[in-house]
């Protein structure tokens, strides 16, 4: 995973307290501070921090990794944009992306992007070869027009890499769906998240309504075939382009308030929020 958590959008906290409770599901290879600017590493040991202080309670529900072992792959990416190459140096995010796609264990390694792409584009460029190991699931927007030159070299120079790219649809995480009653975006968060251990205080110190942004990539890992990028799934359902034939992005038939594809996110809302209230009870 590569993230911006710490910049201007507190929204990757609670991204990372979702995650976090989810570790279990995981086999956590990486997680990468790529920013455009602001954001480091050492918020994302702020998040382990909470983590860490929950771990007891959580460990009795499942094989959470130890707080140990997720610091231990923290890395720093680039906290610039790439120039207009869309590559500059290597990095310790980079070359741990690298690192981690030249195992020879024959499984996938999925990148989940919340924040700038600088990095996946750097270790494309630094190793070609492991292209055929990546999958990559980008929330773009906002996050693309942080380093515009990094995604451009992705999409022209590698396009035999398998890559959704969700522009609008990850916008179904916050809109539409039902949001009767307790699944609000503020109302949720009040009752099932406020009072839950230290990730859930960590989740309302840095924003007490859902945004969650770039959780789509992780409920598209946890409920759904990560293998069919057009099939069902919590976080969305994607089209083929003439791009090439392992690209996909936003479905333009799927439209809510005017974000195509976010209707294949929200259509799911009281079931992911469902299963993310049992998982923050596992903090008490």
């Amino acid at each position: 995973m590569s993230t911006d958590i710490g910049g201007s959008d507190p929204d990757d906290f609670q991204s990372m307290v979702h995650y976090l409770v989810y570790a279990d599901s995981f086999r956590t290879e990486g997680l990468i501070s790529s920013p455009p600017e602001a954001g480091r590493a050492s918020h994302i040991h702020e998040a382990l921090d909470a983590y860490e202080t929950d771990f007891g309670k959580l460990s009795a529900h499942g094989d959470y990794p130890s707080p140990q072992a997720l610091r231990g792959v923290v890395k720093q990416g680039a906290t610039d944009p790439a120039p207009a190459a869309g590559y500059a140096s290597s990095t310790e995010g980079s070359a741990h992306i690298v690192q981690v796609a030249q195992d020879p264990d024959p499984g996938p390694v999925y990148v989940l992007v919340w924040g700038s792409i600088t990095d996946v584009a750097q270790a494309l460029h630094d190793d070609p070869s492991i292209s055929p190991k990546l999958r990559v699931y980008s929330i773009g927007s906002w996050n693309t027009a942080q380093d515009p030159h990094a995604r451009e070299y992705m999409f022209e120079e590698h396009t035999d890499l398998w890559w959704v790219e969700n522009d609008t649809t990850f916008r179904g995480m916050y809109l539409c769906g039902d949001t009767s009653g307790d699944l609000s975006n503020t109302e949720f968060p009040k009752q099932h998240i406020a009072g839950h251990g230290a990730l859930g205080a960590l989740f309302m110190s840095k924003k007490a309504d859902i945004k969650m942004g770039d959780t789509p990539s992780v409920l598209y890992m946890l409920h759904g075939d990560p293998t069919d990028p057009e099939g069902e799934s919590w976080g969305g359902q994607f089209r083929s382009t003439s791009h090439g034939p392992q690209y996909w992005t936003d479905r333009t038939d799927e439209v809510c308030e005017n974000r195509p594809g976010a209707l294949t996110v929200s259509k799911w809302r009281e079931a992911y929020l469902r299963d993310w209230q049992e998982r923050m009870d596992r903090t008490q």
